[in-house]
């Protein structure tokens, strides 16, 4: 938990279902403050607690399965520090045997959940509408403007948050890291992926399960995931279209 940074920093630490055990471990960190929740309040009110307690003009959103790599930290807070357009930057992510994982993505459409989950995203139609979700065309060794980012690694502009606002607890667990991206371009800040900025994930996916669609009675963070993309598209409705053009045409001005 240690970080060598060569600017002033806060670690806060949100322990969710917290036990004498995980308290015992922050408190070897005396640099780390923690706070604890008995219950599990879920992904995107953990993060708006983090967000209300912190002081910085960034603040960094980190998982507890994320390694930062040297100089990994620096380099997000500095190229948002020279972009004030910037409201969100997200670093390549790596396996550990470094491998980059695909972590930034067009947006969704209920057929996205239906691909992923069932053999349908075997068959043609649906490994291509999967490889656009995933921007499987885009040169990933590059800066490149993105629709979101996964959750469990970006770092975001203070002033941008006090614009936009905090992430929908309306989204328990999932799809929050959908609608915050997008709710940041709508307010005309860029979301950004940034691989000069290198962190390993010990990446699980624990809402995709082994069984495809019967996960959903099966695991309860399947039907978390189901639950919380009702609530999203819900709010944003089915199509990408409106949102995908407004990037784009966000991404004709953008220069790397």
């Amino acid at each position: 938990m240690t970080l060598q940074l060569n600017f002033s920093k806060e670690i806060i630490v949100i322990d969710i279902s917290s036990t004498i055990e995980t308290r015992n471990v922050i408190s070897e960190f005396p640099e780390a403050r923690a706070i604890c929740f008995k219950e599990n309040i879920g992904y995107t009110k953990g993060v708006n607690e983090g967000i209300k307690n912190s002081n910085g003009d960034a603040v960094l959103i980190l998982n507890s399965d994320i390694i930062p790599l040297k100089n990994s930290i620096e380099n997000m807070y500095e190229y948002l520090s020279r972009n004030n357009d910037v409201g969100i930057v997200g670093p390549q992510l790596l396996n550990f045997d470094g491998t980059p994982q695909v972590s930034f993505f067009r947006l969704p459409s209920p057929w996205t959940l239906i691909y992923r989950r069932t053999f349908l995203g075997r068959l043609p139609a649906g490994k291509n509408h999967l490889d656009n979700f995933t921007m499987k065309n885009i040169d990933h060794s590059k800066l490149h403007p993105t629709d979101w980012l996964m959750g469990s690694a970006f770092m975001v502009n203070r002033k941008a948050i006090d614009k936009v606002g905090p992430m929908d607890e309306n989204m328990f667990l999932y799809m929050s890291d959908v609608d915050w991206p997008r709710r940041f371009w709508e307010n005309g800040y860029r979301v950004l992926y940034y691989p000069d900025s290198k962190l390993y994930h010990y990446h699980k996916r624990d809402s995709k399960g082994r069984f495809g669609i019967l996960d959903i009675l099966i695991k309860k963070e399947s039907r978390w995931h189901i639950i919380d993309a009702i609530r999203y598209f819900k709010k944003h409705g089915i199509s990408t279209r409106l949102a995908r053009a407004s990037g784009e045409a966000r991404a004709k001005s953008f220069s790397a």
